[in-house]
């Protein structure tokens, strides 16, 4: 090469390009997908109450709150709304008549067969994962789909063997990057790798894919390091 030669910087290329550019928006992205799910979510649920009281008040004032009636300004009320309502039933379910009247409700709705179903799974699951099972961590490791490999698990529930009295956990196994679909696994007790992880750490290491992890993992049982 010549000593005048100037070394011409490396240019990456189209695709690498691309790959850069889409890494760095898919997290944007998928946080837009969510935020917009909840936001149609939750504005849709007093639409049918919004939208007449937005279009009486534009009726109104046409001049100044003629704006009122449109779908951006509807959706914004309703969101707000809706929001409010779930505050306002947070505080009243740490008072008397709030409970009270959960529990009327939940008895309404305990009437409705296929409600009834859906209802008590959901409340039993969010008071179990609130409490530890007892004689395990609730978040745990599972040799899943084999011996070589773990997959993040939540014990929701301790039970026992027929006949022998063998402790079982009833794990659910999350998936990635979705939580709410998954497998269920009922796994004996001493098979199971106990975590100090909380349920919320769990959950942002399935969301992430791994990206949001700690730094230690006790991917080994405590019986087969001590053998060792």
């Amino acid at each position: 090469m010549s000593p005048d030669a100037v070394p011409q910087p490396h240019r990456p290329s189209l695709q690498r390009l691309f790959l850069t550019g889409l890494l760095t928006l898919l997290p944007i992205w998928l946080t837009w997908v969510v935020v917009k799910f909840v936001f149609v979510l939750l504005s849709g649920l007093s639409h049918p109450l919004v939208v007449p009281f937005s279009e009486r008040v534009a009726a109104s004032f046409p001049e100044s709150l003629g704006w009122f009636k449109a779908e951006w300004m509807q959706d914004v009320i309703g969101l707000l709304a809706t929001v409010l309502v779930i505050i306002v039933v947070g505080a009243l379910s740490r008072r008397v008549v709030g409970q009270k009247l959960l529990a009327w409700t939940g008895a309404l709705i305990q009437r409705i067969p296929l409600a009834s179903i859906i209802y008590d799974s959901a409340r039993k699951l969010l008071d179990i994962l609130q409490t530890k099972p007892g004689s395990t961590q609730r978040v745990v490791l599972i040799d899943f789909p084999h011996r070589e490999m773990k997959s993040v698990g939540l014990v929701t529930r301790v039970i026992r063997e027929t006949g022998t009295g063998r402790e079982l956990a009833a794990v659910y196994v999350p998936t990635t990057p979705n939580p709410t679909s998954g497998y269920l696994e009922i796994v004996p007790v001493e098979l199971l790798t106990p975590t100090d992880w909380s349920v919320d750490q769990a959950m942002s290491f399935i969301i992430s894919g791994g990206a949001v992890a700690p730094d230690t993992v006790p991917f080994t049982r405590a019986g087969e390091r001590s053998g060792n």
